[in-house]
């Protein structure tokens, strides 16, 4: 593949150098490498004030032909993917570049025979198996708008993202296997649609072979429409700025936002980011253990991967079934090259010692990567010591859904490295640190907002169905700027540090959660009147959600009391989103406004209780010695 590939820190210093002075044609050369049906009119257009962000205007391709025709002449016979189930006695599946075209084309044929057609909304609710990589190509195929939704959340949770994109099909299966657990997935979504009224049809994978419902007029199963589609399906052609798919992610209120991405700036972005992130070269192995249900499997686990023309690896399990070198065992199988996972699975490791990682042959690692949240000095040593054996370099990167890939980050073994360090923006990034009235710090060692000033290919162009909600959450905290949400501290060497969130949102396992959309999942549960979470340290998830609840009687069993509200909060979102503490309040600490102050929170659940500044100014200051006194 023709490549703006960098090869040494001074070349990434020039290529930085260019992509900030001429954006445009720096952008110009990246996409060019790429196949199109009509090249581009104009490179960009865009500003942040309502915001509009057009890239490529007037370009028209498909971005499954930049996968499978492009480099098919080459690469047919190489393996595409590779498929490690959740049970290591069970055989794993590889699929070659031609035989992942051709799956790719029977799908996207049996979805058109189930009506689909270009711009339809099509909700993916899979475990991990080869057939949601699959699925998630079909769409792109045929130029239907992919929704995945992780198969972690709650029936309702899905009926919500179900209803917002206005969804035509949903895909899922009849369950799934999570280490030694085994869960139904298909009476979640009959659950889910039954407070729908735009799913047409249900298609249905066998996963775990049990028994499930079947509404005959509705729901069909995968074998029986795929057996007889033909492999060869024309690619629809897309305009640039036409939409790729919806993902949704948390915000600090409580519905969660449809980030929109669109088919030819997130193409140019992912697979330059993964070539030069992870350094690729012909003949690599890329793992990736995150979720395809997260933009962090849709970027590197899908789309850049296999844009490059790499071999992708996708696992079913967790990282400690059936022992804690499971992920060490996958690595030694397939002589894994590049690879990427997040902090809470490496402290999740670290806790069963260093023999699990004596067990296996790391030698093919040649770079390995941490995603999804900050990682703390402690790992990132215990990490590059036992799983990079002190050769490999640690690649942190820092970046959102929102921003489709990576922004901030080392490059291979080129870039500088320090724990706790992100590192540098990569080309065509231009990150600013901002203080509170929303002037550029210059100088550094010193922590600020951290925004970006200057579109990116791949950068969100809209919340589907409310453009006016992505203004508000991301282009008018500080206008002429896109607003991260993070805090962030740059070094004397001009290396940024992600210091955490700064608004209402929780990151618990590297996945975000607004506090307003837990909040109102509790409050759903009738012993609650008012609810307030926050997020605090945990050793392994790095934070942890601690709740605030007030009934009007306190309850006789505080134990059941909180099983229930556990178990409202499973309904609603999921497990993912379990509160780790439940602390029955009488009241909640509140400005004079009503404004739940938050900060006074974050300091009881920290144990920070002699510096929870002046409460004077509260409602009323009484509630605040209460919630102390009872801290569990």
């Amino acid at each position: 593949m023709k490549t703006l590939k960098i090869s040494s820190f001074s070349e990434y210093e020039k290529q930085y150098e260019f992509s900030v002075s001429n954006p445009e044609l720096f952008w110009d050369g990246v996409a060019s490498t790429f196949l199109w049906k009509k090249k581009w009119d104009k490179t960009l257009t865009w500003n942040f004030e309502e915001p509009k962000v057009r890239w490529f205007e007037g370009a028209t391709l498909n971005i499954t032909e930049n996968i499978f025709e492009r480099n098919l002449p080459l690469k047919k016979d190489q393996l595409a993917l590779i498929w490690e189930a959740n049970d290591p006695s069970q055989t794993n599946r590889t699929y070659t570049f031609e035989e992942l075209h051709h799956s790719v084309n029977q799908c996207a044929n049996g979805l058109k025979a189930l009506g689909i057609t270009k711009g339809d909304r099509v909700c993916i609710y899979l475990p991990m198996v080869p057939e949601l990589t699959i699925a998630v190509l079909a769409c792109a195929r045929i130029g239907a708008v992919h929704s995945v939704v992780f198969a972690g959340f709650s029936a309702t949770s899905l009926s919500d993202r179900i209803n917002d994109a206005d969804a035509k099909l949903v895909i899922t299966s009849d369950g799934l296997n999570r280490g030694t657990k085994q869960m139904s997935l298909k009476e979640l979504v009959d659950e889910a649609i039954s407070t729908t009224t735009s799913i047409e049809k249900v298609l249905v994978l066998k996963v775990t072979n049990e028994e499930c419902p079947i509404t005959e007029s509705r729901d069909i199963w995968w074998h029986e429409l795929i057996q007889n589609q033909s492999i060869i399906c024309p690619a629809e052609v897309m305009n640039s700025e036409d939409n790729l798919f919806i993902l949704y992610t948390s915000g600090s209120t409580g519905k969660p936002k449809g980030v929109v991405h669109t088919c030819g700036g997130y193409m140019v972005y992912t697979a330059y980011t993964f070539m030069n992130v992870y350094q690729y070269e012909d003949g690599d192995i890329h793992w990736c253990t995150a979720d395809i249900g997260w933009i962090t499997g849709h970027s590197y686990i899908v789309y850049g991967p296999l844009l490059c023309g790499a071999t992708t690896v996708m696992f079913e399990g967790i990282p400690t079934y059936p022992e804690a070198s499971r992920f060490w065992e996958i690595v030694e199988k397939y002589n894994v090259t590049q690879f990427l996972t997040a902090p809470t699975a490496i402290r999740s490791i670290m806790a069963f010692g260093e023999e699990p990682t004596q067990k296996h042959d790391l030698s093919s690692l040649k770079i390995i990567g941490t995603v999804g949240e900050p990682i703390n000095e402690e790992a990132w040593h215990w990490y590059q010591d036992n799983i990079g054996k002190g050769t490999c370099p640690v690649v942190d990167n820092w970046w959102q859904t929102e921003t489709g890939g990576i922004m901030i980050s080392g490059i291979g073994g080129i870039s500088p490295q320090k724990p706790t360090f992100a590192g540098y923006p990569l080309p065509g990034i231009q990150p600013v640190l901002l203080n509170q009235e929303g002037e550029e710090i210059k100088e550094n060692e010193q922590e600020g907002y951290l925004c970006i000033k200057f579109p990116w290919p791949s950068m969100i162009r809209t919340t589907y169905g409310n453009h006016e909600r992505c203004k508000e959450a991301y282009f008018s905290q500080y206008p002429g700027y896109y607003f991260t949400g993070d805090g962030a501290k740059r070094d004397t060497d001009g290396m940024y540090r992600i210091i955490g969130r700064i608004d209402d949102v929780i990151n618990v396992s590297g996945h975000r959660f607004g506090t307003a959309e837990i909040e109102n999942a509790i409050n759903q549960n009738e012993l609650i009147i008012e609810s307030a979470v926050v997020g605090y340290p945990h050793p392994i998830k790095g934070q942890s959600i601690y709740a605030f609840v007030v009934c009007e009687h306190v309850p006789n069993d505080l134990n059941e009391a909180r099983k229930a509200i556990l178990l409202t909060v499973t309904d609603e979102i999921g497990k993912i989103a379990l509160p780790e503490k439940i602390q029955f309040v009488s009241g909640l600490p509140k400005t004079r406004s009503g404004k739940i102050m938050r900060r006074i929170l974050r300091k009881i659940a920290e144990g920070e209780l002699d510096n929870l500044g002046d409460v004077s100014t509260l409602l009323d200051p009484s509630v605040v010695e209460d919630i102390v006194t009872n801290r569990l």
